[in-house]
């Protein structure tokens, strides 16, 4: 996934979990605090992280610290963008019922997963100044039980739907297509946390090929950490899929001596992965 070795330390903080992603023409990611979409800050409220929960530290007043390594000083070039940014997140994940999240299937392999990470909301920089990211533990959820899972090699299908240990107040659960098959070249968003960093929104993609039963791909901004991420239809936004898979997304700069971010034209490379959310036939009788 990181080919060069001063990323090393980065690599092995999501690589257990996340595959590929990559930048399509602009990158188009930016935080909750930048857009001025109202959409889809209200989508982003029933958007979590997959975070280990010992990187969770108590402070005062019912409140836990996420705690985490910048891009930075995990390897990425300094001039990079959100390189001054902790990377916590090992995967991300969306609300879908009161007590129901949905995240990509290499992300919960099994209960044990449930134990050793926590699902929180709100990691995100609402503001240009926010440095450290404390969070009510309110906010802060594990699972109870694997419902439904799938990840086949033989049809590429991967997401999981996991029950909550509790009812999520105060959000919404999204809006998921249950038929049918998403508009060809229909314009997407897509929330989560790319590189495991603060919730990032990023639009202006759209999809590239929907042929495959399974899933189709997407010219979606996004990287490792991002796995488990809603994409949207960016109109509407009803959830169309589930991020998974997609084009390696840094490259070394042996000159300086660290990494960047893979830049692709529109129509070149891969295309991003995107699990067809109607594959998991549990949500029909949510929506």
């Amino acid at each position: 996934m990181k080919i060069f070795a001063s990323c090393l330390l980065l690599a092995f903080s999501y690589n257990a979990f996340s595959y590929d992603k990559v930048i399509y023409g602009v990158d188009d990611r930016k935080d909750i605090f930048e857009s001025k979409n109202t959409l889809y800050k209200t989508l982003a409220q029933s958007t979590a992280a997959m975070i280990p929960t010992n990187a969770l530290e108590e402070r005062e007043g019912d409140l836990l610290e996420i705690t985490g390594t910048t891009l930075e000083e995990d390897g990425i070039c300094s001039d990079a963008r959100f390189a001054k940014q902790i990377t916590a997140a090992n995967c991300s994940g969306f609300l879908v019922g009161e007590d129901l999240l949905v995240t990509a299937g290499h992300c919960i392999e099994s209960l044990s997963d449930c134990s050793r990470y926590s699902w929180v909301f709100d990691y995100a920089n609402t503001t240009e100044e926010k440095k450290t990211h404390i969070v009510p533990k309110s906010a802060v959820y594990t699972c109870t039980q694997i419902i439904s899972r799938a990840l086949d090699r033989a049809t590429d299908n991967d997401y999981a739907l996991v029950k909550l240990d509790r009812k999520v107040e105060g959000r919404l659960p999204l809006k998921v297509r249950t038929s049918g098959k998403i508009a060809n070249k229909a314009d997407l968003v897509v929330i989560g946390h790319p590189s495991g960093l603060p919730s990032k929104i990023a639009d202006g993609a759209a999809v590239r090929t929907n042929k495959n039963n399974y899933y189709f791909q997407a010219t979606l901004d996004t990287f490792g950490g991002n796995s488990g991420s809603a994409v949207f239809d960016s109109k509407t936004g009803v959830v169309e899929g589930i991020l998974v898979r997609g084009e390696r997304d840094y490259v070394s700069d042996p000159v300086r001596g660290c990494s960047i971010p893979k830049v692709c034209k529109m129509t070149e490379c891969r295309g991003e992965d995107v699990t067809r959310i109607t594959n998991i036939k549990e949500l029909k009788g949510f929506h």
